[in-house]
C-alpha cells in the first residue's frame, strides 16, 4: 500500500472511532401515546434517579406500561398510573422496591415525574406521577426521576378523578403504549 492510502485509512480510522462514542451517549427518552394521538416525551434523569430510571427503562422494554389506567388523577396536582391494576396497590410484583434517590437539583414544579410510593421513601416500585402544577411539599419525599420536555397539553386532557375519593377515576383514561426513543 502506498503511504497516501495508509494515511487515508487512518484518517477514516479515526473519524470511526470518534462516531461510536457520540453514537452510544445519544440521549434515550420516554414516548408516551396516550388516547386520541396525544404524545408526551420525557427526560429521563439519570444523573440523580439513576435506579428509578433504569427501573422504569426495563418497565417500559417488557411493555409493563401500555394499556395501564391513570387511576389517580388529582385537578391541579397530578396524575399517576403505571399500576396494571388500576388500584394504585398494584405493581411489578417480581422486582424488589427501590431506595429514594432524593435530590436538591430540581423541584416539583409542572411536568416534572416521580415515582409514587405505598409506603415509606424505600417502596416506590412501577407507579409514578406527572405534576400538573408545582408541590414544593414533595420535594425531598419523592424520587424525580424525569421531567416533560413536550406534550404538556396532552397530560392536562387526562380524565380528572372524584376530589371527594382522593382523585381515583371512574373509566380512567389508559397509557395506550410507552417506548424508549433516542433524541
Amino acid at each position: 500500500m502506498r503511504r497516501r492510502d495508509l494515511a487515508g485509512l487512518a484518517a477514516l480510522a479515526t473519524t470511526s472511532s470518534l462516531a461510536t462514542p457520540a453514537l452510544a451517549q445519544a440521549e434515550e427518552r420516554l414516548l408516551l401515546e396516550l388516547k386520541d394521538g396525544g404524545q408526551v416525551t420525557i427526560q429521563f434523569l439519570p444523573d440523580v434517579a439513576p435506579k428509578h430510571v433504569e427501573r422504569i427503562k426495563l418497565l417500559v422494554r417488557r411493555g409493563f406500561y401500555d394499556g395501564t389506567p391513570f387511576h389517580r388523577v388529582i385537578e391541579g396536582f397530578m396524575a399517576q398510573g403505571g399500576d396494571p391494576t388500576g388500584t394504585g396497590t398494584g405493581g411489578a410484583r417480581d422486582l424488589p422496591d427501590l431506595p429514594a434517590e432524593f435530590t436538591n437539583k430540581y423541584r416539583f414544579l409542572r411536568g416534572t415525574c416521580g415515582m409514587a410510593r405505598s409506603q415509606s421513601p424505600n417502596s416506590a416500585n412501577s407507579q409514578f406521577f406527572i405534576m400538573f402544577a408545582p408541590a414544593p411539599s414533595l420535594d425531598g419525599q419523592y424520587t424525580i426521576w424525569g421531567r416533560v420536555i413536550a406534550g404538556m397539553d396532552a397530560v392536562d386532557r387526562i380524565k380528572r378523578g372524584d376530589q371527594a375519593r382522593n382523585g381515583v377515576v371512574v373509566g380512567p383514561d389508559k397509557l395506550i403504549r410507552a417506548r424508549i426513543v433516542t433524541a
